[in-house]
């Protein structure tokens, strides 16, 4: 395996990249900030739902992977000669990186997750720990929702906490379907698990067998009549815009789980419910928090 490492200017990152994969036969980019643990090193992404500050670093490092050393040579030799890579294309490097097992390296940084003592997540690769009672295996997918986010573990935390046989459930944008597979550990029979983007259904669905529960997967359509608990961890304007929707799915009585919530935006989300119920903080970690209520409570 052959490596051939660029820095880059910020406006041509994007070019750069896509050249190497689809002209130069690049097997993999990858791109990182190329003042990275320096004192000129600076953040490019915003908080979740609001807009990046700027489209990339200043100037970048990217990697391109090549089967052999012809292929890395001729990439670099046609990018240098386009005139518009004169000045904000330059060449640090060029020679061979040692074989890996990729799948071993990736596999490697996905470590169980302990939810509490006794209720983990655990990639099927994994053994699990002495202690876990409750096991979600879940590997690495397309669909949202691995258990490594904080807003995913306060809401398995919520659900190990308040475990009992809730007769209907609705995971609203189950993404990985991590919610409700957490659910119907804990209790829950009749799970409808919904996501407006279809991979997620099918990752939802596949999930949900490969851990013996039954899931009704579908799209939003599918979630139908009142609920006895209703978990949605999105973000929080979507949550805010669905408010009428959510609170119309709960029963008399219900719970209501919500995530993706940062703690400035706690207020927003009180406001946007009131109509319906009363919100209040039941978690916090790592900046976010998770906000819950009973319908029952009085707006």
């Amino acid at each position: 395996m052959h490596e051939l490492v660029l820095r880059v200017s910020e406006m041509l990152v994007d070019p750069v990249s896509d050249a190497l994969i689809d002209e130069l036969g690049a097997l993999a980019v990858s791109v990182e900030d190329a003042q990275a643990d320096s004192d000129a090193e600076q953040p490019i992404f915003g908080e979740p739902g609001l807009p990046a500050p700027r489209a990339g670093w200043a100037q970048s490092t990217v990697r391109a992977l090549f089967d052999n050393a012809a292929g890395a040579t001729r990439a670099a030799t046609l990018l240098l000669a386009q005139d518009w890579a004169a000045d904000d294309v330059h060449v640090e490097s060029l020679g061979t990186v040692p074989d890996e097992d990729w799948v071993r390296v990736t596999q490697s940084q996905f470590a169980p997750v302990e939810i509490t003592p006794t209720f983990w997540i655990v990639p099927s690769w994994h053994e699990a720990p002495v202690a876990a009672q409750k096991v979600i295996r879940l590997d690495p997918g397309l669909a949202f929702g691995t258990g490594t986010h904080p807003t995913t573990r306060m809401c398995l935390r919520w659900i190990a906490r308040h475990a009992q046989p809730w007769p209907r459930v609705l995971d609203y944008g189950c993404g990985s379907g991590i919610l409700a597979i957490g659910a119907a550990l804990h209790g829950a029979t009749a799970i409808d698990a919904v996501d407006i983007d279809r991979a997620a259904v099918e990752s939802a669905r596949a999930n949900g067998q490969a851990n013996g529960v039954a899931l009704n997967a579908g799209l939003p359509h599918t979630a139908q009549g009142t609920y006895d608990l209703v978990l949605a961890n999105i973000l929080a304007k979507p949550l805010m815009l669905l408010a009428p929707l959510l609170a119309a799915h709960l029963a008399s009585g219900a719970s209501l789980v919500l995530a993706g919530i940062l703690e400035r935006q706690a207020d927003e989300l009180r406001a946007a419910y009131r109509p319906w119920c009363v919100l209040d903080v039941a978690d916090d970690l790592d900046g976010w928090v998770l906000m819950t209520t009973a319908k029952g409570g009085s707006p």
